[in-house]
């Protein structure tokens, strides 16, 4: 998560507007004729007919989601991911 200070200058008053940013991995799945776009640290889900569209409607999604639970804390979404081989 990484913060990002906008600083805005109105009639000679200094607005501060603090903004987060946050990365997220993500599966894409081809599920049908759609492409659907999994963040896997929150878990939220979005489609969309290519890749492209699917990213641009997961990233608003994500949007959504982060602007409802601003007081998130990062550490809290711990990612780990290996692979495994199983034989048969």
């Amino acid at each position: 998560c990484n913060k990002l200070l906008i600083y805005i200058n109105k009639f000679n008053n200094c607005i501060i507007q603090e903004r987060m940013s946050y990365k997220t991995n993500v599966l894409i799945t081809k599920e049908e004729s759609w492409y659907v776009a999994n963040s896997i640290e929150t878990n939220v889900v979005s489609q969309g007919h290519t890749i492209e569209e699917a990213l641009e409607n997961l990233k608003e999604a994500l949007e959504l989601y982060y602007e409802d639970n601003s007081n998130i804390n990062d550490s809290s979404n711990v990612c780990l991911m290996t692979s495994l081989e199983v034989t048969i």
